[in-house]
């Protein structure tokens, strides 16, 4: 797969993603058109072996429980970097709650979702497939992304967010959004402890290098596609991020790349599909694998999901635990989150060598 290399926003790109009309029409536009190698095969891709973990029954502490739990996910994380957790303390109400804003914001006309318009070079934002961002290749979706901050001086920037951008009538909203952003880095500071065991590491390591992380939140709609075969509703990319937990609707199309094969993740309801980003990856040593994913999208049903990427607070510096280095074989260099999410954000477009790419980068800009 070629890297794309960003370097500025697209001057002129007539094309506006209106999904509410590109749903019906028989023929795509060629910039949604991928590659043969790209697109999905007509026959179901089998299913993805991803391990459940009783997470409460990991919390617990019982022997058993903990052993079974630490055991299962070093073996996926080395292999592919997704399993599923369960009975994860979650209100069941709340991920509904924010199921139903979720439709209820791509329901509304393009018009008003653009005032929330990702801009160049953010992150943050309504994007209709990225069309200022990229001439080709472009994803079959519609994202609503925000940022969360479990920083005590932010206790409220995923309600400020969208009073300030949507304004009042998205105070309900906004709410949704900020509870349950703070459930999910709640959920993410225990799939932590579970992380650090499983690797053999003091418990608490991960947890406190995250309990002030600045994450992102995104909501993600795939409209049908009268042409599914054609295009894809997000191309294949590792997440940049640590930690992606993610809440699919009842509608699947989530594939991870393995042994040579994409695979499907079936949805559940009562769990959330976890998997390890980049920057995990590197902090891990490159123990843990972050693995190449994407979602395919139908002529019939629309798919929305929740995505919380998990990120450290913008100034830590991503660097492993001692006991993760053996003979100081470091497999990549030192660097804070701040510098990797510009990196994706104004220079390169997520794919499967992302951190080498970005690595290099680094060394240019040493160089310099």
């Amino acid at each position: 797969m070629a890297p794309v290399i960003l370097t500025s926003p697209l001057e002129t790109n007539p094309l506006v993603f209106d999904a509410s009309i590109f749903q019906k029409e028989p023929n795509i536009p060629s910039q949604f058109v991928w590659p043969d190698h790209d697109t999905p095969r007509l026959e179901p891709s089998p299913p993805l072996n991803v391990p459940p973990i009783d997470l409460n029954a990991f919390l617990s502490g019982e022997p058993l429980s903990v052993s079974n739990a630490t055991r299962l996910v070093n073996s996926a994380c080395q292999q592919h970097g997704f399993f599923q957790v369960f009975n994860h303390g979650v209100d069941s109400n709340l991920i509904n709650e924010a199921h139903k804003i979720t439709n209820m914001f791509f329901g509304m006309p393009l018009v008003e979702k653009q005032k929330a318009q990702r801009m160049f070079g953010e992150y943050c934002g309504y994007a209709s497939s990225f069309t200022n961002r990229f001439s080709s290749k472009l994803p079959w979706k519609e994202t609503l992304s925000f940022r969360y901050s479990a920083h005590p001086n932010c206790s409220n920037v995923v309600q400020d967010y969208f009073l300030n951008v949507m304004g009042e009538d998205f105070s309900d909203f906004g709410r949704v959004c900020q509870e349950y952003c703070e459930a999910m880095s709640k959920l993410s500071l225990n799939i932590m402890e579970l992380l650090g065991m499983s690797l053999g590491i003091e418990r608490s390591h991960f947890r406190d290098f995250y309990k002030d992380n600045d994450s992102i939140m995104r909501l993600n709609y795939y409209p049908p596609c009268q042409k599914p075969d054609l295009t894809l509703g997000t191309g294949p990319h590792c997440d940049p991020t640590s930690l992606t937990i993610l809440h699919q609707d009842n509608v699947g199309g989530l594939e991870v790349y393995v042994n040579d094969k994409w695979h499907s993740i079936a949805p559940c309801s009562e769990a959330f599909v976890v998997n390890i980003g980049d920057t995990f990856m590197a902090l891990s040593n490159g123990l843990y694998k972050s693995c190449l994913h994407r979602a395919v999208v139908n002529s019939q049903t629309p798919r929305k999901s929740l995505a919380f990427f998990l990120s450290p607070n913008m100034d830590k510096v991503v660097t492993p635990p001692k006991a993760l280095v053996s003979n100081d074989r470091r497999i990549y260099r030192d660097f804070t989150w701040s510098s990797f999410l510009e990196f994706t954000q104004k220079h390169y477009r997520a794919d499967t060598k992302t951190l080498d790419a970005f690595s290099n980068w680094l060394k240019e800009e040493d160089q310099i």
